[in-house]
C-alpha cells in the first residue's frame, strides 16, 4: 500500500531509480546553464522584479490543489505562465526556484529526483508554453490565448508522460499501464492549468500588455505592477487552507498503482508539510509557511537576477 503521510505535489526519491535520477540531474544542469547563459545576455533591468513576482505567484498558486474527476485533486504548474510573461530562459529560472524552494525549504519532493522534479515540472513545460506562443506572435489576442490555453494543457500531459516513462525506466511500473493512467487523469487536471493560465494571461493582455514576452528585455513600467503582484500571491496564500485535500494526479495513479512508497522523515526539517511547527497544522500556520516560501522565492530570484546583471557584458 502507498502511504503519505503529506500530500506530495512532486516525486519522491523511491520513485526512481539513482541511474534515472542521475540523468534527469544531468540534462537539467545541461539546461539551466544554457538558460543563465541566455538570461544574462537578454535581461533588462525591468525584468528582475518581473521574475520575482511571476515566481512568487507560481509558488503560492502551487499550494491550491483544485479539485477533479474521480476524487483526485491537481494544481497550477505555471511553466507555460512564467515562459509566456518572462521568455524560456528567464522562466526556467523562475520555475527552478520555485521547485527548489519546496524541496529544500518544504520538504516537498525528494532531493535526490529533485533534477527530475525541475525537468517535468520547469524546463519541460517552459519550453512547450514558448515555443507554441512564440508560433503566434503577432496573431489576435484570441488566438494567442487558443494557444496558450492548449500549451498549458499540453505541458501538464508532456511533464506527466516524462513522470510515467521515468517511473519506468526504473522499473517501478509497466508501461502499458503507468502511461495511460498517467495521462488519463492529467487530461483533467491539465484543463484546470489551461483555465487558470488563459484567466492570468487575459487579465494581463487587457492591463499591462507591455509585460508579455513578445520581447522579454523590453519590460516597461513602474513599481505599481511589483506590488500589485506581490499583494496578489499574498492574497492567494489566504486561500490556500482552503486547497482540496484529495489526491494529487500522481498520487492517485501511484496508489492505483501499489507503488511502494513509505516516506521516512527528512534528514532535515525546516517547514514539512508547508506548516509552522510551532503552530501545528492549522490553517493560520499553512499561510505563516506559505509566507515564508514567497519571500525567500523573491529573495533567490533577485539575488539572482542582479548577480546575472552585473556579470552582463558591457555592450
Amino acid at each position: 500500500m502507498l502511504y503519505f503521510p503529506v500530500e506530495p505535489m512532486h516525486i519522491p526519491n523511491d520513485y526512481l531509480s539513482l541511474a534515472v535520477s542521475l540523468v534527469c540531474w544531468a540534462v537539467s544542469v545541461i539546461v539551466l546553464r544554457t538558460a543563465i547563459s541566455r538570461t544574462n545576455k537578454s535581461l533588462g533591468e525591468r525584468q528582475v522584479p518581473l521574475m520575482g513576482v511571476m515566481a512568487a505567484f507560481i509558488f503560492a498558486a502551487q499550494m491550491i490543489n483544485f479539485p477533479v474527476l474521480g476524487g483526485t485533486s491537481g494544481h497550477l504548474l505555471g511553466g507555460v505562465l512564467a515562459a509566456v510573461m518572462l521568455g524560456p530562459w528567464a522562466g526556467m529560472l523562475a520555475m527552478t526556484a520555485v521547485i527548489a524552494v519546496q524541496g529544500l525549504l518544504f520538504q516537498d519532493g525528494g532531493l535526490i529526483v529533485m533534477g527530475a522534479n525541475i525537468l517535468n515540472m520547469g524546463l519541460l513545460t517552459c519550453a512547450i508554453g514558448y515555443g507554441l506562443y512564440r508560433a503566434v506572435l503577432g496573431k489576435s489576442p484570441a488566438v494567442k490565448l487558443a494557444v496558450i490555453g492548449f500549451a498549458a494543457w499540453l505541458s501538464v500531459m508532456a511533464g506527466a508522460l516524462f513522470v510515467a516513462l521515468q517511473i519506468w525506466l526504473s522499473g517501478n511500473a509497466e508501461l502499458r499501464i503507468i502511461v495511460p493512467a498517467m495521462l488519463f487523469v492529467h487530461a483533467f487536471i491539465g484543463l484546470g492549468e489551461a483555465l487558470i493560465t488563459v484567466a492570468a494571461v487575459t487579465f494581463i493582455m487587457r492591463t499591462r500588455p507591455d509585460l508579455l514576452a513578445e520581447s522579454p528585455e523590453s519590460s516597461r513600467g513602474g513599481r505599481g505592477w511589483i506590488f500589485a503582484g506581490v499583494l496578489t500571491s499574498l492574497v492567494v496564500l489566504l486561500l490556500s487552507p482552503l486547497a482540496s485535500t484529495n489526491p494529487d494526479g500522481l498520487e492517485r495513479v501511484a496508489s492505483d498503482l501499489g507503488l511502494t512508497h513509505t516516506a521516512q522523515p527528512a534528514a532535515f526539517q525546516v517547514i514539512p508539510d508547508y506548516t509552522i511547527p510551532f503552530l501545528g497544522n492549522t490553517p493560520v500556520s499553512t499561510i505563516l509557511a506559505g509566507a515564508v516560501g514567497v519571500i525567500v522565492v523573491l529573495a533567490i530570484i533577485f539575488i539572482t537576477g542582479r548577480s546575472l546583471q552585473n556579470k552582463k557584458p558591457n555592450s
